[in-house]
């Protein structure tokens, strides 16, 4: 087999493996806005039948937060998915925020279902572990930004051609 061939064949089946990356990103995608419409929905539904039915505000407000929340990261996901067929990379700032996002729901809704009665042993250690992912997640974005502002910086001082 000479060299030509190998390559062409090689290019064939990269463009057929890449194609099908995207197709599979795609039905990601959406997977995605389908969930994102049926949270929406959700989300006006449980607002709407609380309003109507016994009047319970610390559940309203919950359920909103809660699916409000939820639906912002599914909207973090597909901006993701978009990066990713847009720049054929993986980022990992998406995912770090989805983190962040996932972590204070999580805290909101530990912290006000502990209201009414609130244990150490349970939900204070959750409190503490959630705070602590948080802290990290934060501290591993800052640096993510610092790394790229220093290679854009370098890559800048770098003579062309």
């Amino acid at each position: 087999m000479t060299a030509a061939r190998k390559n062409g064949e090689d290019s064939r089946v990269q463009r057929v493996l890449s194609a099908a990356e995207d197709g599979i990103h795609l039905v990601v995608a959406a997977f995605l806005i389908l969930l994102a419409g049926l949270l929406a929905v959700g989300v006006v539904g449980d607002v709407v039948a609380a309003i109507r039915g016994p009047y319970d505000e610390q559940a309203i407000v919950l359920s909103a937060l809660d699916s409000s929340l939820v639906l912002f990261i599914v909207a973090e996901l597909l901006h993701t998915v978009r990066l990713t067929i847009l720049n054929r990379t993986l980022n990992a700032e998406p995912f770090l925020v989805v983190g962040m996002i996932a972590g204070v729901r999580k805290v909101l809704i530990v912290t006000a279902e502990a209201e009414k009665s609130f244990t150490w042993q349970v939900q204070g250690v959750e409190l503490l572990v959630l705070t602590v992912l948080i802290l990290v997640m934060a501290v591993a974005l800052y640096v993510w930004h610092r790394a790229l502002t220093e290679s854009e910086r370098t890559d800048a001082d770098l003579p062309k051609g």
